[in-house]
């Protein structure tokens, strides 16, 4: 039985693209997310799955990075991105990091089915004008390539770091000790060779799809 992980925060939008794969294949085992955190959970419970659909913008998501962490993690996982983000230069860039497919999430059901027939049978599917968008910049690799060197729990806090939390509360959230975090900011600067948490934020704000949005956390806990 073929299995098919749904990660999207809007539950209509889950509920159409649930229907869209159950018309193209009936009796697919079905599993869904509405954040990151919930879907690495969904992921590692079900390390047999057959395609993910990945939106690019849901609770933990910084654009491109949750797409390279889950290719670092789990290589044999194929993903297809499922955005309202339909720039030829954005749908360019999640095939470049690693995605099999890119739906627009204006397409009708029937392309749907297609996308994700053509990825299971092991293609690459995607609106001809991502193909003919720019390749990424040897930059944006080379972040690309020193996230994927982050753990799972390095990542998260790096995450969390992205959305401005302070190091006790990340500790709190995580329910560890300061001390931990701040053991695990040292390992990230490390990793991506850089000096400080503005720096690393910045960095990985890299791959946001709107990098000129970012907002660097504070400095208050070096």
């Amino acid at each position: 039985m073929t299995t098919l992980l749904i990660a999207d925060d809007h539950p209509l939008f889950r509920e159409a693209l649930r229907g869209a794969v159950q018309r193209v294949l009936p009796g697919v085992n079905l599993h869904e997310a509405a954040s990151v955190d919930a879907l690495y959970a969904l992921v590692e419970a079900n390390p047999d799955a057959d395609l993910l659909l990945l939106d690019l913008n849901m609770p933990g998501a910084h654009g491109f990075n949750a797409l390279v962490h889950l290719r670092a993690l789990h290589p044999q996982l194929p993903v297809i991105v499922v955005s309202a983000r339909e720039e030829p230069s954005v749908m360019r860039r999640a095939l470049d990091h690693g995605a099999m497919g890119f739906i627009p999430k204006s397409v009708d059901s029937d392309t749907i089915g297609e996308a994700i027939g053509a990825v299971l049978d092991g293609e690459r599917w995607a609106p001809e004008e991502a193909h003919n968008a720019p390749a990424i910049g040897r930059d944006e690799a080379e972040v690309a390539q020193r996230l994927r060197d982050l753990t799972p729990q390095q990542f998260r806090v790096l995450q969390m770091l992205g959305a401005g939390r302070l190091n006790k509360q990340i500790a709190y959230d995580l329910g560890v000790s300061e001390a931990t975090i701040k053991a695990h900011v040292t390992a990230i600067l490390r990793k991506l060779g850089v000096t400080n948490r503005t720096q690393a934020v910045l960095m990985a704000g890299r791959l946001s799809v709107d990098p000129d949005g970012l907002i660097p956390p504070p400095e208050d806990q070096e």
